[in-house]
């Protein structure tokens, strides 16, 4: 570095550090400004001041105060509000599944053709899987897959066809199913040993 610009920095330093303390003592002005003018007033006036600031405050406060509870008392509301009639969406949608297989039901005790009561009860089925896929529920595969405690439970072991099948599920007893990745009910299943 150049003696010029150590010099150049040098100058620099000493502006900034003379800026500062001119701002230092103004601010030491200001506050003894400050401090006499308070010292000038009343005594008596600057409690009623104070007085008057504290009763602000504590009205501010209540004011805060009641709106959170009131805050808190809706919410819990809302929320006991969902959990009583969470459900009534999912029914509301499983009522005509309910019709359908009361009109089969009506069928079978007429005695109806067994083809069209077969397929009148596929097609209920059908569309009661689409109402459970609407709501994000789906079945486990577990038949042919390996034994994992996380979505199946071992309803007993049964020796292995084939040595590939050990440790794989055999068959399915129960089927399973999960709603949003998270289990519903465990696939009760046969698994190989």
């Amino acid at each position: 570095m150049s003696k010029k610009n150590k010099k150049n920095q040098n100058e620099e330093a000493k502006a900034a550090q003379e800026e500062i303390q001119d701002q230092q003592a103004q601010n030491v002005e200001q506050q003894a400004a400050n401090n006499e003018k308070t010292v000038k007033e009343d005594p008596e006036q600057i409690i009623a001041d104070l007085k008057a600031q504290l009763e602000h405050q504590k009205k501010e406060y209540a004011f805060k105060l009641a709106e959170f509870d009131n805050y808190r008392k809706r919410t819990l509301n809302e929320k006991a509000e969902l959990i009583k009639n969470g459900a009534e969406s999912a029914m509301r949608d499983l009522l005509p599944v309910i019709d359908d297989l009361e009109r089969a039901m009506d069928a079978i005790n007429k005695g109806g053709d067994l083809e069209s009561l077969k397929e009148g009860v596929d097609l209920i089925y059908n569309k009661f899987i689409k109402y459970l896929e609407s709501q994000h529920v789906k079945a486990i595969d577990s038949t042919g897959m390996d034994f994992d405690t996380d979505v199946h439970e071992a309803v007993t072991m049964f020796p292995a066809p084939d040595p590939s099948m050990k440790g794989k599920v055999i068959d399915t007893a129960i089927k399973g199913y999960k709603i949003n990745d998270k289990v519903l009910r465990y696939a009760k299943v046969v698994v190989g040993s």
